[in-house]
């Protein structure tokens, strides 16, 4: 542990149920702007996310790091069930809560998410008055977009999984579940070519499960924050990778550029390859450089 900061374990509730975050707190005598994140789809925070957080808070940031409902260390009977409103809410719930903490300045709340949560930022940042500036890191935008960089081969094996999962509704919760990511062509969430980059990002003795119910496929098809981007009037920056075929770089730019305040920078790597080595040391410069820019 740095002795720039000190990281505690905190609960917050939403809509009554347990959520577990980690607060860093750099060891300044300062109530300093907090940065509340959350993990793309289907993840957890140590894959990588405290990498990020440990970084923000040496640079003198307060970070509020949490794991969704139902995944990691926190609670909900329905384990790996990624809904879009739930995740909402927890994101508005982790947001009031650490506003009001006399650790950190509740008047400068920063956001950042990757992946799906990039997303969630997006449309955060486009709703509510209380958000400063927001990173959203390779951030799913477009749901035809990403949709697109499946092969038609991965739909169609997919389809009686759908099937499976809606019918087990009308009993309970008893979810088909597919992988989280796997090879092209295979049965997943992410059956990208890149997914072995992905598993990388698991530490050892981690919470991480590699499987999601089957409907989540469903939470796409009715899910596009690119149309909030023009929405977002706070200054926000968008890392895209330049590689990315999860969320194609040329859509997320696109989506961008509708933002009035929008930062835009290209990262010469593919989804997963801004989470280490030299791509994640790049960005994290660039994201702390942003976020004193915007709270000086």
């Amino acid at each position: 542990m740095s002795n720039k900061f000190i990281r505690e374990d905190v609960d917050f509730y939403s809509d009554g149920t347990r959520c577990s975050a980690w607060l860093y707190l750099p060891a300044v005598d300062k109530k300093c702007p907090v940065i509340v994140m959350a993990h793309g789809l289907g993840s957890v925070r140590e894959m990588r996310l405290d990498a990020y957080a440990e970084r923000f808070a040496a640079a003198g940031y307060a970070c509020f790091l949490f794991d969704y409902r139902h995944f990691g260390a926190s609670d909900g009977n329905r384990r790996q069930w990624i809904n879009v409103k739930k995740q909402l809410e927890d994101w508005n719930c982790a947001v009031d809560f650490v506003k009001k903490s006399d650790k950190v300045d509740g008047g400068r709340i920063l956001l950042f998410g990757s992946s799906f949560s990039g997303g969630h930022v997006i449309t955060l940042s486009s709703k509510r008055k209380d958000i400063t500036a927001t990173v959203a890191q390779c951030p799913y935008t477009n749901t035809f977009a990403t949709a697109g960089s499946l092969k038609p081969k991965t739909t169609v094996k997919t389809i009686p999984f759908l099937i499976a999962d809606l019918l087990s509704c009308l009993t309970g919760y008893h979810p088909v579940m597919i992988k989280l990511g796997s090879a092209p062509g295979e049965v997943a969430m992410m059956a990208v070519p890149d997914y072995k980059d992905a598993l990388k990002l698991v530490p050892e003795n981690t919470t991480f499960i590699n499987k999601v119910p089957a409907r989540t496929f469903l939470e796409f098809v009715k899910y596009s924050p690119c149309r909030y981007t023009e929405d977002v009037a706070i200054p926000i920056y968008y890392a895209v990778c330049a590689k990315d075929v999860l969320a194609p770089a040329k859509a997320t730019i696109k989506c961008a550029k509708r933002s009035g305040k929008a930062t835009i920078k290209e990262y010469n790597c593919g989804h997963f390859g801004i989470y280490v080595e030299e791509f994640f040391e790049e960005a994290i410069a660039d994201y702390i450089a942003f976020f004193d820019t915007v709270t000086a």
